[in-house]
């Protein structure tokens, strides 16, 4: 299953000036999550942040947090805890008015629900990979961008992603997951992307 921009929302977690100097390949993770961002931001994808004990690690990295339509700050390790899956799968509204106000041809659809979350941060094998794990639980379809996550050791990076496949994530890059998004070249967001990946 390929991903698809218009089912798709992403995730980013505790991307945090405090804490990205400890992680490992630090540059690069960062450098990944703003372009994630960026994607999204192209493409119509929204964007939610989480930090992890805001008073104590600080915000997220000024280039992540801008990219954020929210952000959750929070003090459980998974943000599902501390409410981010209301804000990925909002309560339906019970329709106004009487059944009768409206035959069904004429009424408004329901907004389709986005069930595809992207998602990565850090540490990977804590806040991210709780948080993936819960969403799995919730029954989104959850897809860790690897390139974008880290972890102060490759080790606690490399056992997350073990965990996540087997729980049934898929695990994908940032390139990956800008050609789903664009589908085809004829895109007419196509040279944009390409700008950002080069």
């Amino acid at each position: 299953m390929l991903l698809d921009a218009s089912e798709s929302q992403l995730v980013l977690v505790d991307y945090q000036a405090r804490l990205m100097p400890a992680i490992f390949e630090s540059a690069a993770v960062l450098a990944n999550a703003a372009r994630l961002g960026q994607l999204a931001r192209l493409m119509g994808v929204p964007v939610w942040g989480t930090e992890q004990n805001p008073s104590k690690l600080g915000e997220n990295a000024a280039e992540v947090r801008a990219l954020c339509d929210r952000t959750l700050a929070k003090m459980h390790f998974s943000a599902v805890e501390e409410g981010l899956g209301e804000w990925l799968r909002p309560p339906v509204k019970a329709p106004q008015g009487n059944a009768r106000s409206l035959p069904k041809h004429l009424q408004k659809p329901a907004e389709p629900e986005r069930g595809m979350i992207v998602i990565a941060g850090c540490e990977a094998h804590v806040c991210l990979l709780q948080t993936a794990l819960d969403l799995l639980e919730d029954e989104f379809d959850v897809w860790v961008v690897t390139d974008a996550c880290g972890s102060r050791t490759e080790r606690n990076r490399d056992a997350a992603f073990d965990r996540l496949a087997g729980a049934g994530a898929e695990l994908v890059t940032t390139e990956m997951v800008a050609f789903e998004w664009l589908r085809t070249a004829e895109h007419p967001d196509f040279r944009a992307v390409q700008a950002l990946i080069k």
